[in-house]
């Protein structure tokens, strides 16, 4: 079995107006660091176009309608502060939850190890009522109910390095215990939540980190907090939200991480995988907003997910 990426031309026509930063050369720099020739023997699929049923088991059908209805024929629109759609941005949130789904399946079935989704807009600030911080959808919160209604799993852990707190994926599941949400993130910061009072029913684990914390006090963090937390909740699915903006060059945060650390990470998830969930791990893209940090970053992630 190898590592799965999923990637699809829609994902660049998510377009998000000059100067913002989740831009589609995000996905244009990734992809060119996995061109690589370390990389060739990734297994490359095209997402698919997910169902709004799929949506539906996490966000209200009022919900995805008014999405639907904020989506221009031209030009752009904007759902925030912070959030802009434009013709084509409501099926590249689709192929991103259909390949996030995909993913999902492959893992269960044994058709991959583990999968990549490259995809954008991002999700984890996507509330169940909600759309924010610019993200659509949730796919990973999809994807973890997707395990569950499909394939029968229950207990999916979703681990969210990204520098932003993923008040999203917390909102949907602060009541059931049967997906932990564990999280690190600096705080403060947007979106003004993950503070570690913030438990849910006993399932949601934040992390908050502080400006300038670097590789020591995050892995210190992960290997205190997250790992164990994990060995105790025993998933049948890791989910990582896997954003890249903790990364030293990124302009929107203020932690020090670097491409070695998320290499560690994933090399620590992949444990946890292996001993609990018969290797089933299935990472999304969040954040990562420096071409060069993000693209960096990927490469270590993949790599790590491909050698085991």
């Amino acid at each position: 079995m190898m590592t799965r990426l999923y990637h699809h031309p829609i994902f660049r026509e998510h377009l998000t107006g000059p100067g913002h930063p989740e831009r589609p050369e995000r996905i244009v720099a990734l992809e060119a660091a996995l061109e690589a020739e370390t990389f060739q023997n990734l297994d490359r699929v095209l997402a698919p176009e997910g169902s709004v049923e799929a949506i539906y088991r996490c966000h209200s059908v009022d919900y995805v309608r008014r999405i639907a209805r904020t989506i221009p024929e031209e030009g752009m629109a904007r759902i925030d502060g912070d959030t802009m759609v434009s013709p084509k941005s409501f099926s590249a949130a689709l192929h991103g939850i259909g390949a996030a789904c995909a993913g999902v399946d492959d893992v269960v079935s044994g058709a991959a190890r583990n999968v990549f989704v490259a995809a954008r807009p991002p999700g984890h600030h996507a509330e169940r009522e909600t759309a924010m911080g610019f993200c659509l959808f949730n796919q990973a919160a999809i994807a973890a109910r997707h395990a569950q209604a499909i394939h029968g799993l229950e207990r999916v852990a979703i681990v969210d390095w990204d520098v932003h707190h993923g008040n999203g994926t917390q909102d949907i599941f602060w009541t059931d215990s049967s997906v932990l949400y564990v999280s690190t993130h600096q705080m403060p910061l947007y979106p003004g939540t993950g503070a570690r009072t913030e438990t849910g029913a006993g399932n949601i684990v934040n992390v908050p980190l502080r400006e300038d914390d670097g590789t020591d006090e995050f892995r210190l963090a992960f290997s205190e907090i997250v790992l164990p937390v994990l060995e105790n909740f025993r998933p049948d699915l890791v989910i990582v939200s896997a954003g890249f903006d903790a990364h030293h060059r990124d302009p929107l945060g203020g932690l020090n991480l670097i491409e070695a650390d998320f290499d560690w990470a994933t090399g620590k998830l992949l444990e946890i995988a292996d001993r609990f969930s018969q290797r089933r791990l299935v990472s999304v893209l969040e954040g990562g907003y420096d071409l060069q940090g993000l693209s960096q970053s990927v490469a270590a992630h993949v790599k790590r997910l491909m050698v085991g």
